[in-house]
Order: structure tokens, then C-alpha cells, then sequence
């Protein structure tokens, strides 16, 4: 049987900026492996698919190599999907997934993410970390990935890391962090454990950026851009346990799978 697909880039308003991520609307799962035989066959950051069971919806990412718990730019690129692409009524989708609830909410065009707060912490500088990313290190934390602060903005735009060591990592990925020149904080992430060297765009990483940055900072509304080469900018608040992360998204490609 055919199934439609859609490619969004998330996080800009422009295409061929920001991330971009496959969404696949089924009527009911699919096979685990035939699953990442598609996102394999797209080899995108992320493939999202997302069934409506009973009265909500459920998602699921897996990038080209594996099935992972939490993805935001796929998220906000399924969400679009599903107002502009299927007219799903209203401006609020809630999703279940292998991280909880989570949800998105449309406001005046732009897409906000309501997803959990995961805290970083203090783990401290390593000769692994520094040689993996082969540039000095201010700090090291830990969350669901490794968290690096750099020294600045330019520092972490010139990061050459050495993937084969970065993959080596005890973490999925590594986020590399500073004070932004023209935002409050700039990030880059890199996960080849996972299939990605670097992502363009990402939104899980933010539920430990935007805490750290936050009580770095002292301030709960923040701007955010992730210097990859695409790129993308994220606004963020954080609010109790909860972190928003909001983004625009645009619609660049949609076609049919004809694989049965």
C-alpha cells in the first residue's frame, strides 16, 4: 500500500534552511524494522511518523541508524504537517511518546513546543571531551546528551570535532554551547552514535539548554540560534518543569512511497 510523506524544514521560514524532517501519517504501525528501512531509505536527521489512536495522537522518530526517545524538530514538523498539509482543526496537538506527553500549539504562524525539562548536570572537563572535540573546553555537563560550554560564539562556530571520537562518547551526542553574539545562546549538536555528525537544528537539546542558560542568565525568555550550517532559530521560555520552544516550519516536499 502507498504511503504519502512529507518533508518540512523546522525551524526557519525559508526552505532549505533550518532542519529538515520526514512525516509519515499512517493509519496504524507499521513493522519496528520496516520503519527504519524508511527513515534509512530518506537518510534525514529524522523520519517522524505519527498515527491517531483513539482520541490522540502518538509519535515516534527514528533517525537513518535507530529509534530515539525525544526529537523536537521532527515534532514541530509533524505538527505542521498535520494543521497545514491534513487541516486538522484547531491550534493545539498533543502527543503521546516515549518521552510523555508532549504538545504544540499554534500561535500567529509560528509552532511552539511544550516539552520537559531535563537538568543538566555538573560533570566536569576531560581530556576525552577536549580531544574528541579538539578545541579547549570551559565546562562539562550531563543531561540526555553531553552539554560542553565553550569559551564563545566563535569558538564553537569554528568546532571541528573528530567524529570517531565523539562517537566513542558514553553519550548519544554531544551539544557544544556559548553566549551568542546576537542571541542569548548559540548551540551546535553532534550525535554519529546515532547516525547524524551534526544535526542542523535541535529542539530536544534546548530542554537542557534552556535551563542552563536560564539560571546562567537569569531570565526565563530567551532567543537561541544553532550555528550549523543550515541553521535555525529557536525562542524559548522556560516555565517551571516545562520548557517552550518555538520555531516556524515550512513545506518543501511531499510524495508518495511505493514500497509495499
Amino acid at each position: 500500500m502507498p504511503l504519502d510523506f512529507h518533508q518540512v524544514d523546522a525551524f526557519t521560514e525559508h526552505p532549505f534552511a533550518g532542519n529538515p524532517a520526514m512525516v509519515y501519517r499512517l493509519d496504524a504501525w507499521l513493522p519496528d524494522e520496516r520503519m527504519q528501512q524508511i527513515a534509512a531509505e530518506h537518510n534525514l536527521a529524522e523520519t517522524a511518523f505519527v498515527v491517531h489512536e483513539g482520541a490522540g495522537w502518538h509519535i515516534r522518530w527514528f533517525t537513518p541508524t535507530t529509534e530515539v526517545p525525544l526529537c523536537g524538530h521532527a515534532t514541530l514538523a509533524a505538527a505542521h504537517v498535520l494543521f497545514e498539509v491534513y487541516a486538522l482543526p484547531g491550534d493545539f496537538i498533543e502527543f503521546a511518546s516515549k518521552s510523555g506527553r508532549l504538545s504544540v500549539t499554534r500561535e500567529n504562524g509560528r509552532l511552539w513546543l511544550d516539552f520537559p525539562v531535563i537538568e543538566p548536570s555538573e560533570l566536569g572537563v576531560t581530556v576525552d571531551v577536549e580531544r574528541a572535540l579538539r578545541t579547549p573546553v570551559v565546562d562539562v555537563l550531563a543531561s540526555m546528551s553531553l552539554l560542553v560550554v565553550l569559551e564563545s560564539e566563535a569558538a564553537v562556530r569554528a568546532c571541528k570535532p573528530d567524529f570517531a571520537l565523539v562517537s566513542k562518547l558514553l553519550w548519544p551526542g554531544v551539544i557544544i554551547t556559548a553566549r551568542g553574539d546576537h542571541h542569548d545562546f548559540v548551540s551546535r549538536y553532534f550525535a554519529p552514535a546515532i547516525g547524524i555528525n551534526e544535526d542542523s537544528v535541535t529542539g530536544s537539546t534546548h530542554c537542557s539548554l534552556i535551563p542552563y542558560w536560564s539560571h546562567r542568565l537569569n531570565k526565563t525568555l530567551l532567543s537561541a540560534w544553532q550555528c550549523s550550517a543550515r541553521g535555525g532559530e529557536l525562542a524559548c521560555r522556560l516555565e517551571d518543569d516545562r520548557v517552550k520552544i518555538g520555531g516556524y516550519a515550512r513545506l518543501v516536499v511531499s510524495g508518495r512511497l511505493l514500497v509495499e
